[in-house]
């Protein structure tokens, strides 16, 4: 006998097959809703795959959500320009190769530069966007030549994923020495050898999917990257294989435990109907808990603020005995799923504010 949950799958593939994409995306909704009333606890989590053949569900799904992007341009993602470069700034088309596969990255460098020591930040952009995209939507290249940083982005190539999606629920792609996680050291690595970076200064963000895919290199890379910041996204171990990825994302599933605490930031929109903010409510607390294994001593702090010209958002600040925030929480009222305070020029960006990128940097820089 069919469960309700595999029914609304093959109902959702009828849907999507004729073309009807918001409907299918209803029916699946409403097919989680309706299985997370009668969810068993969080001590027991429910298997991901309650029939053997849900998982090929999910993927026939995805499949043919892919060809129909790619048949219709209304849900092609416009290609994006790098804005004007100032005078003897330059961003480069760079690639990076392993015996796990190659990707290209680009590579801000500010104008301000002379061979001089600067910060390095990893940059890693969400499903359908690429590093053209996200630089303008972050505008963190207008933040690198304003604070003399290196900026990276790599990018996710349709081969690697039909969405650019980086690969977060892969369990190859959430090791170290392995997988994707293997190539973004690699394009830090290489950077930090071609390019003079000050130690204890390399950092690595993302937003949705590159989100949770920040969570697992500073989780596996932890002597690599000083901090990390975490937009819209999940914990290293969220998921295992799409069924569980799109269940984590729904309705927020705990991460791993930390064995190595790295600093770290996160920004989640309570009406993200993209990722569960209880995805966020779950980081804050995996990092917590890596934080008080390292030290017993520590200030925690929650304030509400309401700016006349942003979003209403709570903040929530873990200081260590010097004083330095270690963990920031940023919940804003009223964000979907879109990088606060980016520019409208750039695809997922919401910019009303707070700014997300200039308090990554300044958490950053602080550290």
């Amino acid at each position: 006998m069919k469960s309700p949950l595999f029914a609304s799958m093959q109902e959702a593939l009828k849907k999507v097959k004729a073309g009807h994409l918001t409907d299918a995306a209803t029916t699946l909704q409403q097919a989680f809703r309706e299985k997370s009333k009668v969810a068993p606890t969080e001590t027991t989590p429910p298997s991901p795959t309650p029939h053997a053949g849900l998982g090929q569900i999910f993927e026939r799904v995805q499949e043919q959500l892919n060809a129909f992007q790619q048949r219709s341009s209304t849900f092609q993602v416009t290609p994006h320009q790098a804005a004007d470069l100032p005078p003897n700034a330059r961003f480069l088309t760079k690639t990076f190769s392993n015996q796990y596969g190659s990707r290209q990255y680009k590579l801000y460098i500010p104008s301000t530069y002379q061979d001089q020591p600067l910060p390095l930040i990893i940059m890693l952009h969400g499903c359908t966007q690429n590093p053209d995209d996200f630089a303008l939507g972050t505008q963190m290249n207008e933040l690198a030549e304003q604070h003399s940083l290196l900026i990276a982005y790599p990018e996710q190539p349709q081969s690697a994923n039909p969405n650019r999606c980086w690969n977060w629920f892969k369990p190859q792609d959430q090791l170290a020495q392995e997988g994707e996680p293997s190539i973004l050291a690699g394009i830090t690595q290489t950077i930090m050898n071609e390019y003079l970076v000050k130690g204890q200064q390399v950092f690595i963000a993302g937003i949705s999917a590159g989100g949770a895919m920040a969570a697992i290199m500073a989780a596996r890379y932890p002597k690599l990257y000083r901090g990390v910041g975490i937009h819209s996204g999940l914990g290293l171990g969220s998921a295992h294989d799409l069924p569980s990825a799109l269940i984590a994302m729904n309705r927020g599933t705990r991460p791993e435990g930390l064995q190595h605490f790295v600093p770290t930031i996160i920004f989640q929109g309570t009406q993200d109907k993209t990722v569960s903010p209880k995805n966020a409510e779950y980081l804050f607390e995996q990092a917590k808990t890596a934080f008080q294994q390292q030290t017993e001593h520590f200030e925690l702090n929650t304030q509400r603020q309401q700016p006349q010209h942003s979003h209403a958002y709570t903040q929530t600040n873990l200081k260590n005995t010097q004083a330095i925030n270690q963990i920031e929480y940023w919940q804003i009222e009223g964000l979907g799923h879109a990088w606060s305070g980016g520019d409208k020029s750039g695809s997922y960006t919401d910019p009303q504010g707070p700014k997300a990128s200039a308090e990554m940097l300044r958490f950053f820089l602080a550290l």
